[in-house]
């Protein structure tokens, strides 16, 4: 009886816990809601200067807030910046009276891939080709800051800070030995030459034709940041800090900020308050008297309550846009990662809307699960067989199941720093029969057939287990190629000799006709117009599972905080190598998960996903993340 008491006083006190916390997530919201302008992030429109601090990494598509995780684990959510709403920002400044200048603080921008990087590049000149100044600021800039900086008027830098500009590459790790020592079989199935994302599992370093792959891509995409930051910045002597960055820094007896100064990089030195100052002198000091004279103050609206001042328009007819961004995986997941089922949903929404003219899928993505690509596949024909148009706008990349979605596509648009390609399948699966007798655990069958059981990861494959499953991945690539050589009118056999798993730069899939035409988003709406035979002015994107409730959208901002939620921490030199450090074992976090997820035949570029310029993945958590940490645990305890 005393111990059914005592678990009745704890469930009371939880239900009284849970029903506090509820009431106090209410009245927040509530508050809020009486407080808050609608998207306005807390702020109001005070004209001056639009203040854009890009505070973690730019995305196609925000992830969803999920509140009950925000609550378990006690933090924040990671900030994050939609590319769409940033570049609509800026671009409506170009041509608001009200907006004197742009300004952009990039110490905590959490990076970006570089076709979103260029997109924003191109707003802020039509900011300055309206004769308003765009004044950048950071402590530290590196690869992407610095191609975002370069399009600025006036670009700063702290005193304690510099640029840093390395070019693309790094290191990929290899977990053979890994592998080998922990007598873990990993089963590695696949087609394709150059599909290399499976490479780590079976190999102690990258095979000569990854290598030539990977060498052309990046050199491509390094010519191209290259090319845009001369154009926008001819002064800046990139080579000086690329080709000998030891000489270049001793020239200034070590100090980064000078020598960057001096290289053209930055047009001046100082701190957060002096760059506000300066801010100040253009766009004048803020209306409030309680901050009116505080240092580095300045007249200044936020983004959010920008865009909630000026809503996009709704005229005439909408075009429906359905975002396929970061990893397409099985299920509803998402927003933040494309469940293949919900994106499915998505556009057969749009299918059975009579109303809508044409269709514009914009696909952000390395590609993931083959079943989850193909659900989407699927959906996009029953679209066209409606006689509409289908538009593909592919951002920084689409690979693999990327390029697997946008096969049904009317026209292609990529950029030429798009990466895409990766046509080519594979499946890993592990087995653990060697690690278990290693420690007197031995799997004893029983079979009526060469495929009972199978595949048995404590017991090991049979060849015939392995026959089928190759089988399987070459049936499935074999169907890649077909809905390739039909979409790109091609011989299979043609397709074959530029799929094999090889990625390219939009550029060169272009000439190999994987791509028809360069341009962004909004020159794949223009066309998706004129081909659903819309008058110039008869349209407007309409953007598909993109609402928030209000509910949603006000636990979203009580959780991340408002726009002006004071100064980011300093982000130099050390702290960056620290997020590198952070990101790299986040990529062999994600490495070793997908080892043992589970997961089905894949059509992902694994490469293309670690190619972010900074940003983190987005992922949402699942039981393969619990596994990670359950097998991490078990290593430990292994090589102790």
């Amino acid at each position: 009886m005393n111990f059914a008491r005592f678990v009745w006083k704890i469930l009371v006190g939880i239900k009284d816990g849970l029903v506090l916390l509820f009431l106090l997530l209410f009245f927040v919201a509530l508050s809020a809601a009486l407080t808050m302008r609608p998207g306005g992030g807390g702020a109001s429109m005070q004209g001056g200067a639009l203040y854009v601090p890009i505070e973690g990494p730019v995305v196609e598509e925000k992830t969803r807030v999920a509140p009950m995780q925000v609550l378990l684990s006690g933090e924040a959510p990671a900030r994050q910046i939609r590319l769409r709403d940033l570049v609509r920002g800026i671009e409506e400044a170009a041509k608001d009276d009200r907006i004197k200048a742009v300004v952009i603080d990039l110490d905590r921008f959490g990076g970006a891939r570089q076709v979103a990087l260029e997109r924003v590049g191109a707003a802020m000149d039509k900011v300055r080709a309206a004769n308003k100044p765009v004044l950048v600021r950071a402590t530290l800039y590196r690869d992407g800051a610095y191609l975002l900086a370069a399009h600025a008027s006036e670009v700063w830098v702290d005193g304690l800070g510099g640029v840093a500009v390395s070019g693309p590459g790094g290191s990929r790790l290899y977990y053979k030995g890994l592998l080998d020592r922990l007598k873990i079989n990993a089963h590695v199935f696949r087609v394709g030459t150059f599909k290399d994302a499976v490479e780590p599992y079976f190999r102690d370093s990258a095979s000569p034709e990854s290598h030539a792959a990977e060498g052309a891509l990046l050199g491509t995409l390094w010519a191209d940041w290259q090319a845009d930051v001369a154009k926008a910045r001819p002064r800046a002597q990139i080579a000086i800090v690329t080709k000998d960055p030891v000489g270049w820094l001793a020239a200034s007896k070590g100090d980064a900020a000078q020598a960057s100064l001096k290289a053209g990089l930055v047009d001046r030195v100082g701190d957060r308050e002096a760059f506000g100052d300066r801010v100040a002198q253009i766009v004048g000091t803020p209306e409030d008297a309680a901050t009116k004279h505080h240092p580095g103050a300045f007249r200044r609206t936020g983004l959010g309550a920008y865009l909630a001042d000026r809503p996009p328009s709704q005229k005439g007819k909408g075009i429906a846009v359905v975002t396929v961004a970061n990893e397409i995986v099985d299920g509803n997941q998402g927003p933040g990662v494309a469940g293949g089922d919900r994106i499915a949903r998505l556009i057969d929404k749009a299918t059975a809307d009579d109303d809508t003219p044409a269709l514009v899928l914009r696909v952000d993505s390395p590609g993931g699960s083959v079943m989850a690509s193909e659900r989407i596949r699927a959906a996009l024909v029953r679209f066209r067989a409606t006689k509409r148009p289908i538009v593909v706008s592919m951002g920084s990349v689409a690979a693999s199941g990327g390029y697997w979605v946008s096969t049904v596509a009317d026209r292609v648009f990529a950029e030429p720093a798009t990466i895409t390609g990766s046509i080519g399948v594979f499946g890993v699966i592990p087995t653990f029969e060697n690690a278990l007798a290693n420690w007197g655990v031995h799997p004893d069958s029983f079979r009526t057939g060469p495929l009972s059981g199978q595949p048995d990861v404590f017991g090991g494959l049979t060849p015939e287990s392995e026959a089928v499953v190759q089988g399987e991945i070459g049936n499935i690539y074999t169907h890649f190629l077909g809905i390739v050589a039909e979409a790109r009118h091609k011989s299979p056999a043609d397709v074959d000799k530029i799929a094999q798993g090889r990625v390219w730069d939009g550029g060169t899939a272009r000439q190999l006709g994987l791509v028809d035409e360069f341009g962004g988003e909004e020159e794949a709406l223009a066309f998706a117009a004129k081909a659903g035979k819309l008058s110039p002015d008869g349209w407007h994107p309409e953007y598909l599972g993109d609402r928030q409730s209000p509910l949603q959208a006000l636990i979203e901002q009580a959780v991340s905080g408002g726009e002006d939620s004071g100064p980011p921490k300093a982000f130099d030199a050390t702290s960056a190598a620290a997020a590198g450090a952070q990101a790299t074992a986040q990529r062999m976090a994600g490495d070793l998960s997908y080892l043992l997820s589970g997961a089905g035949a894949q059509a992902y570029c694994l490469e293309c996903a670690s190619m972010d310029g900074g940003a983190v993945r987005q992922t949402q958590p699942d039981a393969g993340g619990m596994r990670l940490l359950g097998w991490l645990g078990a290593i430990g305890r292994l090589i102790r």
